[in-house]
C-alpha cells in the first residue's frame, strides 16, 4: 500500500517523539502536530489498520517494523535535504520547510544521487537530531 504524504508525516513525527520521550500517546502527536485530537485519533486509527503502528493498553504508540522504516527513510531526507539547502545558502529556517515538502516526492533514484554527490564532496551525511520538524 502506498502510504500519503500526511501518513508519513505523522510516522515521521511519532518516531522523532520517540527519540526523545520515554513512549509516545496520541496527545504528544496533537500537540507536536498541531492537529485536533479527533484528526490524530482517525489518522492514528487508519496507520494501525495498515500495519504501521500499534497501540498498547495504555495508548502508547509504537512503530511497527514496516512504519519504522518508512520513518527513518523519510527522517533521513529531511536532514540530507536541510542540510543540502543550507550548504547551498538558504536560510535554515526556509531549508527546514523546504525539505519537508521534498521529502516526500523526491524519487528515490535522486535522492540517491544527491547522498553520493554529497558523500564525494563533503561530510554532511552525518544526520544528527538538529533539524527536527
Amino acid at each position: 500500500m502506498h502510504l500519503a504524504e500526511s501518513g508519513e508525516m505523522y510516522l515521521e513525527t511519532i518516531y522523532l517523539l520517540s527519540q526523545r520521550n520515554e513512549y509516545v500517546i496520541s496527545r504528544d502527536l496533537a500537540d507536536e502536530m498541531h492537529f485536533s485530537k479527533p484528526s490524530i485519533s482517525r489518522a492514528v486509527g487508519l496507520l494501525k489498520d495498515n500495519g504501521y503502528l500499534t497501540v498498547d493498553g495504555n495508548g502508547h504508540l509504537y512503530l511497527t517494523e514496516s512504519g519504522l522504516s518508512i520513518a527513518t527513510k523519510i527522517y533521513e531526507r529531511h536532514t540530507i535535504l536541510t542540510k543540502l539547502f543550507v550548504m547551498l545558502g538558504v536560510d535554515e529556517k526556509v531549508a527546514v520547510e523546504d525539505a519537508c515538502k521534498i521529502e516526500h516526492d523526491i524519487s528515490d533514484e535522486t535522492f540517491e544521487a544527491i547522498k553520493r554527490h554529497l558523500a564525494e564532496h563533503t561530510d554532511a551525511l552525518h544526520p544528527d537530531a538538529s533539524h527536527q520538524e
